[in-house]
């Protein structure tokens, strides 16, 4: 943030005019915001609302990550997107309705995944981190980098009714490695898809994560820093539990230079029988010619929203209530050729592969594709996170 901060135009002290009326906040706090830059990685569930109202606030500049385009299945709950925006980068939707409430506000698309090799250069150019992600991999990724580079991260996750808040800052308390220093198993990680989410959880997480983002540009309040604050919609509940600083956390215990960027890997704790195909390895089976029969046990709603090239359609209650009942693989799928089962994220092919297994078909003939099609439709897709750690889903 510049030393010097920007003054107000007419229209802006006519636009903020509900906040300088506030003693707490008024101008100075008014021109934080403008001086003030938030880095929002994901623009979905919970990046939708949150990219709004810091929009709306009046963050001066605004960084939106994401390389995902806007599907159907979104607007149940993105609400920064609609059916206007259908097919195009979520980015450029999200920053055309932030443009609308606020045209002064600048906007930076970054229509990429954060990786290893770009998230310093990202991150190292905004005041705060917002963590909207839906993914572990990503989700430390931000942590890593924040901690090394000395930035607040504002983390939030949904998973059906419930939703977590916290403000990870190593300067000051724990990061997010000190409560979860490495991924559960894929198995105790079902996402959104799976699992399902209310539609406005994410509208009451992200509202509150561009709260604290708000509180840490202006210096006003109490930040959620060491703090979590546990939300459960069905009782409208909410809790707030202290953090403490792990002094062993293989991020936050390290000198900042000796933090090295890594991308985890989400593993099985107990594998399913039978073999496995990346994403790669099928793609290039497709390419040549010799596409493997293809088993899809995702839900009718998620096949609508995309599909591997030849698959057949089993969602996997319709094959547990055929194995329950004693029965097989349906048409093509009871045969001696291999076939590849996949669903969203690898969680459920996984069940169904041990289940067909148990039944007393042969495991050779089985084969899981890891990651589900999330690792089809993008490389570094990978399952959401679970209620069972933290809560890592945007929705």
């Amino acid at each position: 943030m510049p030393d010097t901060l920007p003054e107000l135009s007419p229209s802006e002290l006519r636009r903020f005019g509900r906040h300088l009326v506030m003693p707490e906040f008024g101008q100075a706090a008014q021109r934080r915001l403008k001086a003030g830059s938030v880095l929002l990685v994901g623009c979905g569930g919970l990046g939708s609302p949150t990219a709004l109202y810091l929009a709306a606030a009046g963050v001066g500049r605004i960084g939106l990550v994401d390389p995902d385009r806007v599907e159907e299945t979104n607007l149940q709950r993105q609400i920064a997107h609609g059916h206007s925006t259908l097919g195009r980068p979520k980015t450029e939707s999200a920053a055309a309705r932030m443009r609308d409430l606020n045209p002064d506000v600048t906007i930076e698309r970054h229509d990429v995944y954060l990786t290893e090799e770009n998230a310093l250069a990202l991150i190292g150019g905004y005041d705060v981190v917002i963590d909207g992600t839906d993914n572990f991999p990503t989700r430390y990724l931000v942590n890593d980098a924040c901690v090394r580079l000395g930035k607040p991260n504002v983390f939030g996750g949904v998973l059906r009714f419930d939703g977590q808040l916290s403000v990870f800052d190593a300067r000051q308390g724990p990061c997010y490695r000190c409560l979860f220093p490495a991924p559960p198993p894929v198995e105790l990680a079902p996402n959104c898809a799976e699992a399902g989410v209310l539609g406005v959880l994410p509208g009451v997480i992200g509202t509150l994560q561009a709260t604290e983002a708000i509180k840490l540009l202006t210096g006003i309040g109490t930040p959620m820093i060491g703090r979590m604050l546990i939300y459960d919609g069905l009782t409208l509940g909410f809790d707030s539990i202290t953090l403490a600083k792990d002094p062993n956390c293989p991020c936050c215990s390290l000198p900042r230079e000796e933090i090295v960027l890594r991308t985890e890997r989400m593993v099985c704790a107990a594998a399913p029988p039978g073999g496995t195909i990346t994403a790669a390895e099928l793609e290039a089976l497709l390419a040549a010619g010799a596409a493997p029969l293809l088993c899809d046990v995702r839900n009718p709603a998620e096949w609508a929203g995309g599909v591997i090239p030849g698959a057949r359609l089993r969602p996997k209650p319709d094959l547990d209530s055929l194995l329950q009942a004693g029965g097989s693989l349906p048409g093509p799928f009871a045969g001696r050729d291999p076939v590849v089962v996949y669903c969203q994220a690898g969680l459920r092919s996984a069940a169904v592969i041990r289940a067909l297994v148990a039944a007393g078909h042969d495991p050779a003939l089985l084969i899981d594709l890891e990651g589900g099609f999330a690792a089809w439709r993008g490389p570094r897709a990978e399952p959401d996170a679970a209620l069972a750690a933290p809560l890592s889903a945007s929705g």
